[in-house]
C-alpha cells in the first residue's frame, strides 16, 4: 500500500507543479483577452504585441545586461571560492565558505532590504550596477556549488606532474586545470546568466528608474489588458530558461565524463 500511495502522492506533485507551466502557451496562443476556459481559437497576436513593446525591448535590454554581467562576475568568484575551498586548507575555512554560501539560505526579502540599508548609507545611487551587485551576492553560491563539485572531480595527479615538468602555479592552473574544468564554468555561466534573468525581489529593491524583465512583468499584471501579452512573454521566457538549463546540464555532464568523476545529480 505504500508505494502506490507514494507514487499518488509524487504525480499529485508534480501536476501541482508543472500544470502553470503547461498552461502558459496555451493561454498564450488564445485569441482572447480574458484568461479563462473555453479557449476562443488560436492567434499569435500577443506575441507580435510583445515584439512591438518599446518598453518592454529597453527593459530586455537592462535585464541582459545585468545578467550577463552577473554570471561573469558570479563565476568569476565562484571559481576563486572553489578552487581554494577544494585544494587548500587554511584558518577559518569552513566559516568563510558558510559565510560565501549563506544567501542561499537568507529570504531574499531581508537580504534585499539590507543591501538598500547599506547602499543608500554608503551614498551609493540606485541603478543597474547596484542590481548587478545584488545578483551577484545570490548568484555567486549557486556558481560556488557548480565549481566545487568540477574542482573536486579533478584528479590532483595531472596537476602535480605538471609541477614536475617545471610548469609554474599559473600556467598550470591555465593550460591543466581550466580545460578540464571548462564545461563547468560554462554550466555556471549558464544557470547564474537564468537566475538573474528571473530575479525580481533583489530587482525590484535596487532598481532606480530602469526596468528589467522582471519588474516589468510585474508592473503590467495589474492592468487586465496586457494579461495576454504577459503570458507571452511568459511562454518565450520558459523556453529560453529550459533552454539554457539543458545546455548547462550538458556541460555538467560533459564535465563529468572528461573527469571521470561519478554523477551524483544534475539540473534535469
Amino acid at each position: 500500500m505504500k508505494i502506490p500511495a507514494l507514487r499518488i502522492y509524487t504525480i499529485a506533485y508534480l501536476v501541482f507543479l508543472y500544470t502553470p507551466i503547461v498552461i502558459l502557451p496555451i493561454f498564450a496562443f488564445n485569441n482572447a483577452t480574458v484568461i479563462a476556459f473555453p479557449l476562443r481559437g488560436f492567434t499569435t497576436e500577443w506575441f507580435v504585441a510583445v515584439w512591438n513593446d518599446a518598453e518592454l525591448r529597453g527593459a530586455l535590454i537592462n535585464s541582459l545586461i545585468v545578467a550577463a554581467s552577473t554570471s561573469v562576475l558570479a563565476t568569476t568568484f565562484g571559481v576563486f571560492a572553489a578552487r581554494a575551498s577544494t585544494r587548500y586548507s587554511f584558518p577559518g575555512k569552513a566559516p568563510m565558505m558558510g559565510l560565501i554560501m549563506l544567501p542561499m539560505v537568507l529570504p531574499e526579502m531581508i537580504l534585499a532590504m539590507a543591501l538598500l540599508v547599506v547602499l543608500l548609507s554608503l551614498g551609493i545611487k540606485l541603478s543597474l550596477f547596484t542590481v548587478i551587485l545584488g545578483h551577484v551576492l545570490v548568484c555567486t553560491p549557486f556558481s560556488v556549488a557548480i565549481l566545487s563539485s568540477a574542482f573536486q572531480s579533478l584528479d590532483k595527479s595531472l596537476e602535480e606532474a605538471a609541477y614536475d615538468l617545471g610548469e609554474g602555479p599559473v600556467s598550470t592552473f591555465r593550460l591543466v586545470i581550466l580545460p578540464l574544468v571548462l564545461p563547468g564554468i560554462i554550466s555556471s555561466l549558464l544557470i547564474t546568466f537564468t537566475i538573474s534573468l528571473d530575479e525580481f525581489i533583489i530587482s525590484n529593491f535596487l532598481k532606480s528608474g530602469e526596468e528589467l524583465l522582471s519588474t516589468y512583468i510585474y508592473s503590467k499584471l495589474r492592468f487586465p489588458k496586457y494579461v495576454p501579452n504577459i503570458m507571452a512573454l511568459g511562454t518565450i521566457l520558459v523556453v529560453i530558461s529550459i533552454t539554457l538549463l539543458t545546455l548547462a546540464e550538458y556541460f555538467r555532464r560533459r564535465g563529468l565524463a572528461k573527469t571521470g568523476a561519478k554523477d551524483s545529480g544534475g539540473f534535469v
